[in-house]
């Protein structure tokens, strides 16, 4: 059993930069990881997947973006060699799978398939993708039809042949759709409640502008911290529903039900697209008003139109589904009475009801770019700063015994 200050359960940037904060703080700490470091950008994506952000916005404590192609987008193994090399000079247990965290004391043991540790504070960094959300309904399909998720997908030729539908019109969902089509797969998306942006306005990025404007890196109030809808974004070019269906994406409602080899759609593409449509222009309309007050060189442009909408049938037999579906939290390891009726950790700015134990990198945690490559520095610091209390009290503690000891 070894002591030491911080036990940090994950080696993702989240884990990678708060491990980075304590060792420019001279904290001693591990970080533990089941597999190697950037595990997930390197073993659980597909193919062409690309970050969302341009590289310049790669920043993590101590790192930013020093390559040839700042306004490029890095690949998942990009991400990953940005990642391990990030983590090289940090104390990283790879192979390290946690089995349990419980209170032992006034810290925590942690025991791993690579040793035990004990100590005062506990970061829980395993991040926001864990395991995709794959809905209930999904025990109605017959067995014969195809089931798959992000994580199992890697190109068109890992879909069996036929007609796909892909449920989900978040990033996932719409470039999975594209991709299979563009690969001359016959694709149904089924949509659901989404956010949509344009890849480039006005001659800059669009992640420029938000930037620019704080609206990624603002503190979120506690009421405001619910889930986003999900975005419609690609790296290389636009990607909205309009888009798809141009390139021969059949749209359909958002999924109803399933029964045996059937799929059913509620009515609402129409009004989902128009809910999206009235988000995106109050977000351009305050992107022009930013450049007006700023004087910001960038030519005026029109706004989109409106999204055309022409529905699928409102069912339709299924041969291969991708449940595009989002993803959710696991913390079976986790023996301390934190979660709630959903299975997430409790917190307010990444502190838990548990003295000392803390997490980052959850959607939304404390601003809209929590979960980024280049957001999760902000939860950090602030993880950081409220653990440093807890390391006080037990040196001070671990002192007073040696003292009595001594006398």
């Amino acid at each position: 059993m070894t002591r030491t200050g911080v036990v940090v359960v994950g080696a993702g940037q989240a884990g990678l930069a708060v491990s980075h904060l304590l060792a420019g703080r001279g904290i001693d700490h591990v970080v533990l990881e089941r597999g190697r470091a950037a595990q997930a950008w390197a073993a659980h994506r597909w193919e062409s997947l690309r970050l969302l952000t341009p590289n310049w916005m790669s920043r993590l404590p101590g790192r930013t973006y020093d390559g040839a192609d700042p306004d490029g987008f890095m690949s998942a193994g990009e991400v990953a060699g940005y990642l391990t090399d990030y983590a090289r000079p940090l104390p990283v247990v790879q192979g390290a799978q946690v089995l349990s965290v419980r209170r032992r004391d006034r810290g925590y043991r942690v025991e791993s398939t690579a040793g035990s540790w004990v100590a005062p504070v506990v970061v829980v960094a395993t991040g926001a993708c864990q395991q995709p959300n794959v809905p209930r309904i999904a025990g109605g399909l017959h067995p014969s039809v195809r089931q798959l998720t992000p994580d199992r997908y890697r190109n068109p030729d890992s879909v069996p042949d036929g007609e796909v539908l892909v449920v989900g019109a978040g990033a996932t969902g719409v470039q999975l759709a594209d991709e299979l089509s563009a690969a001359g797969r016959d694709v149904v998306l089924a949509v659901g409640r989404h956010s949509r942006m344009p890849r480039r306005y006005r001659g800059r990025d669009i992640m420029w502008w938000l930037d620019a404007m704080g609206t990624l890196h603002r503190p979120l109030d506690q009421s405001r911290r619910r889930p986003a809808p999900s975005l419609q974004l690609r790296a290389d070019r636009p990607l909205d529903l309009d888009a798809l269906a141009g390139r021969g994406v059949r749209l359909a409602g958002r999924l109803d039900a399933v029964d045996g080899r059937f799929a059913t759609f509620v009515d609402d593409l129409t009004a989902t697209a128009a809910e999206a449509d009235a988000r995106q222009q109050r977000l351009l309309t305050r992107i022009d008003s930013f450049a007006a007050a700023t004087g910001v060189d960038a030519p005026a442009e029109p706004h989109p139109r409106p999204t055309p909408t022409t529905a699928a049938p409102g069912r339709l037999a299924v041969r291969t589904l991708i449940w595009a579906t989002g993803y959710r939290r696991n913390y079976p390891w986790l023996h301390v009475p934190v979660l709630d009726r959903t299975g997430e950790i409790t917190q307010v700015d990444g502190a838990t009801p548990a003295p000392g134990l803390f997490i980052v990198g959850l959607p939304n945690q404390t601003r809209r770019s929590s979960t980024f490559l280049d957001g999760v520095r902000f939860d950090a610091e602030l993880v950081v700063d409220a653990a440093a209390p807890h390391l006080s009290t037990a040196a001070g503690r671990l002192s007073g015994a040696i003292e009595r000891r001594a006398s």
